[in-house]
């Protein structure tokens, strides 16, 4: 099955609420929530006061992505603040199976981060401990990126390792993906599809229901 996970980073904050009712509405399963300290990443987000004021709001499964240092520092409140599940990056963490292990002893679906630069190699080790592999398919930090090209050969690689041995990790991408490239991430092996701007840039519902139908 394919899941269509809205990023809130390109949403228009005056209309936060709002706007993640169209996507649930519409029929998307995942909420995106990027976290960035201005450390991993250049830009600094959002963080657990506003995850806590949008959880009462959605019934949508809520995907913490932890652009962060040391991102085992805030697991605890993650998990109190109302994630479903919390990704971290493999670049930003020194001790990622106890950070791994950490989230899924609260209960919450674990996921571990590669960024474009970075080789397989060093995500593949923690794959079996992790929910969901998520692939950046741009540097991460900011929104409205170009899809990088070579980072297809990394998904399709990722599937391969994910078909072979772990069969119920889940395979995210995030960045620049849109109505023109979805259809080859797909065949590509993804399938949890972040989007932001191709989703809250114009009609927020018939940019949904596009991305679904495509989806299945």
């Amino acid at each position: 099955m394919n899941y269509l996970a809205p990023s809130i980073l390109a949403a228009d904050f005056c209309e936060l609420g709002k706007q993640i009712k169209e996507v649930e509405q519409a029929g998307a399963q995942y909420l995106h929530f990027d976290i960035m300290d201005g450390m991993f990443v250049p830009s600094i987000s959002f963080g657990m006061p506003v995850l806590e004021s949008i959880k009462p709001c959605t019934q949508m499964f809520i995907d913490a992505h932890m652009m962060v240092v040391q991102p085992e520092r805030y697991i605890d409140d993650l998990a109190k603040s109302g994630a479903d599940g919390i990704t971290i990056h493999v670049e930003a963490c020194d001790c990622i199976e106890e950070t791994l292990k950490k989230i899924k002893s609260l209960g919450l679906k674990a996921g571990i981060a590669i960024n474009p630069p970075t080789p397989v190699s060093e995500i593949i080790p923690y794959i079996g401990m992790a929910d969901m592999v998520l692939v950046m398919t741009v540097n991460p930090g900011f929104g409205g990126q170009k899809y990088i090209s070579e980072c297809t050969d990394k998904i399709r690689e990722i599937r391969r390792v994910i078909d072979e041995k772990y069969p119920d990790v889940l395979l995210q991408i995030d960045g620049g993906v849109n109505l023109d490239n979805l259809q080859m991430n797909l065949d590509a092996g993804a399938n949890v599809i972040v989007a932001g701007s191709a989703v809250f840039k114009g009609n927020i519902k018939e940019n949904t229901l596009k991305f679904l139908n495509i989806l299945g």
